[in-house]
C-alpha cells in the first residue's frame, strides 16, 4: 500500500528548536521548497499505486511518496550508491530532516532499490517535465534559446572481451543449474563446477594475447578452444535440464518457485551464451571481427558500441544520449537514442520536443557542426526559428563565410559551447558518466534522475542569486 504522507514530527526538533535550526545543508535547503510541489508528489504516488493491482488499497506500507521523491533526488545530488544513501540518511540528522524520515526507521538499500524501480522511465520523464514547467512558471526557462549536443553514457559493464563473456556465461548457467539441482531428488541432476578451469583458460588467453608471435597465436587459439568447449558443455546440460523440467522427467522435490525462477534464468541466458560462442568462433578461428549483433554483455544486453572520434577514448560501450538545454542551465529534454545515429538525425527531434514543451519554437537554436546540414537549416527555418547557428562543414562559400562572421552568429556559438560544460557537470557532478541501474529501463531512469537533480540545483541557485540582487 502507498505510504502515508503524514508523519510524527521529531521530538528532537521540538525540544531543541534553536539548535535544530542550525542543522542544515546549504545545497539542500533551497531544493527543499521545490520538492514540496504537490504535482511532483502526486506523480510518485500514482507510480507506487500502479506497482500491483491493489497497491493503492492493501498490502504493507511502502515508502511514502514524498520521502521516496526526496531520497531519489538526494542520491543523485550527492552521487551516492544505494548503500551510501541508507547509511548517510540513517546517520545524518540533516538528511533525515530533508527526506522527512525524522525519527522513523530508515529502509534498507534493497528496499530503496525495489521502490526506485517503481518510478519507471515514463514516470521519470513526467517528473522531469514537471520540474521544467516549474522553471517556466518562475520565468527561469522561457525557452527563447536552445542548444543541443550528444554524449555517450556508459553502461555498468566490464570491457567486453570474448573470453570474459564466456566465463560469465559459464558462471551464470552453472549457478542456475545448481539451484535447480538443490530442489530435485539427490543425484537427479549432477552439476560440475567449472569455475576454476574457466578462470585458468581466461588467464591463459590474457597472457597469450600479449605476445604477437606465431607460438602465441597458437596458444591463444588452443586456450579459446578449451574455453569454448567448456561453455558448449554447460549449454548442452542447461538445454537438457530445461527439456527435462518441461517433460517432467526431472522431478522437483523442493521449492517449485525457486526452480521456476532458475529455469527462467536459463531460458534468458542460454541464447545469449550461444551467441557469444558463435561470435568467439567467428573471430578467433574465422578471422571475422565484424559479427552482426555482437553481444557486449550478458547482463546489460542493450549496450552498444559507439565511436565518437575521441582520441583518448575511440570506442565507448553504452548508449548515446541527446541533451537539450535552454536558459539558466535548465536541461529541457533528454533522449536515449537507439543505435548510433549521426548528430544530423538528432536536430529535428530536438526542435519538435522543444515545440511540445514550450508551445513555440526557440528564437535561437544552435549546435556543433555535427548537426549541420542544409536540410536541418531549412527545417528550422520552416518551424519558425529566427536565428540558426549551425557551423557548416568543409570549404565555405563567400556567402556562408559572411553569415558565420556575423556578430550574432559568433556570440551564439560562444553560448553553444556552454553545453559542453553542462554535460561535464552531469557526468562528473551528478554521476551520468556511467549508469548503474540495471536493464534498459533502468538506464533510462538513471539518466532522467541525473537530469532532474541537475535542474533542481540550477533552479535553486538562480533563485538564490535573484534574491540577493
Amino acid at each position: 500500500m502507498v505510504g502515508s504522507l503524514q508523519h510524527q514530527p521529531s521530538l528532537f526538533y521540538a525540544a531543541f528548536e534553536r539548535q535544530a535550526s542550525l542543522i542544515k545543508d546549504d545545497l539542500l535547503d533551497p531544493i527543499d521548497d521545490l520538492l514540496d510541489d504537490p504535482a511532483l508528489v502526486d506523480l510518485v504516488r500514482q507510480a507506487l499505486a500502479r506497482r500491483y493491482p491493489q497497491s493503492a488499497r492493501t498490502g504493507r506500507d511502502s515508502i511514502a511518496p514524498d520521502r521516496l521523491l526526496r531520497c531519489c533526488v538526494l542520491k543523485h545530488i550527492k552521487g551516492w550508491s544505494l548503500r551510501e544513501l541508507e547509511r548517510e540518511v540513517r546517520n545524518g540528522l540533516q538528511y533525515r530532516r530533508f527526506t522527512r524520515f525524522d525519527q522513523e526507521k530508515i529502509p534498507k538499500y534493497c528496499t530503496f532499490s525495489r521502490t526506485f524501480a517503481a518510478l519507471g522511465p515514463e514516470t521519470t520523464r513526467h517528473i522531469h517535465e514537471a520540474v521544467v514547467k516549474r522553471a517556466q512558471r518562475d520565468r527561469l526557462a522561457p525557452g527563447r534559446k536552445l542548444r543541443t549536443d550528444t554524449t555517450v553514457v556508459e553502461t555498468n559493464i566490464h570491457h567486453p572481451q570474448d573470453s570474459s563473456l564466456l566465463g560469465d556465461g559459464i558462471r551464470v548457467l552453472t549457478r542456475s543449474l545448481k539451484r535447480i539441482a538443490e530442489e530435485c531428488q539427490p543425484g537427479a541432476l549432477k552439476v560440475v563446477e567449472h569455475a576454476r578451469s574457466a578462470q585458468r583458460r581466461v588467464l591463459e588467453i590474457h597472457r597469450a594475447a600479449r605476445t604477437f608471435t606465431e607460438g602465441g597465436k597458437v596458444r591463444l587459439q588452443e586456450s579459446y578452444r578449451k574455453l569454448v568447449g567448456i561453455a558448449r558443455g554447460v549449454t548442452r546440460q542447461a538445454e537438457q535440464a530445461s527439456v527435462d523440467l518441461v517433460s517432467g522427467k526431472l522431478a522437483v522435490a523442493g521449492d517449485a518457485m525457486r526452480v521456476l525462477v532458475a529455469e527462467g534464468q536459463l531460458r534468458h541466458f542460454l541464447p545469449l551464451v550461444k551467441r557469444v560462442i558463435a561470435q568467439t568462433k567467428a573471430r578467433v578461428f574465422g578471422g571475422d571481427t565484424h559479427v552482426e549483433g555482437k553481444v557486449l554483455s550478458l547482463f546489460e544486453e542493450h549496450t552498444q558500441v559507439i565511436r565518437k572520434g575521441k582520441a583518448h577514448k575511440p570506442t565507448e560501450f553504452g548508449r548515446l544520449v541527446r541533451v537539450d538545454e535552454v536558459e539558466n542551465g535548465i536541461v529541457s529534454n533528454y533522449t536515449v537514442a537507439g543505435g548510433n545515429p549521426s548528430d544530423t538525425e538528432q536536430w529535428a527531434p530536438a526542435l519538435s520536443q522543444h515545440q511540445a514543451q514550450f508551445g513555440r519554437p526557440p528564437r535561437l537554436a544552435t549546435g556543433d557542426r555535427g548537426f549541420w546540414s542544409a536540410k536541418n537549416e531549412r527545417l528550422a527555418r520552416e518551424q519558425g526559428v529566427v536565428r540558426i547557428a549551425l557551423p557548416a562543414r568543409g570549404p565555405l562559400s563567400q556567402a556562408r563565410t559572411a553569415l558565420q562572421s556575423n556578430r550574432w552568429f559568433r556570440r551564439a556559438l560562444g553560448w553553444r559551447a556552454g553545453i559542453e560544460g553542462r554535460i561535464a557537470t552531469l557526468k562528473h557532478r551528478f554521476g551520468m558518466r556511467r549508469a548503474t541501474y540495471k536493464g534498459e529501463q533502468g538506464f533510462d531512469r538513471y539518466v532522467g534522475w541525473c537530469v532532474i537533480a541537475q535542474n533542481l540545483v540550477s533552479i535553486a541557485r538562480v533563485k538564490a542569486r535573484r534574491q540577493k540582487e
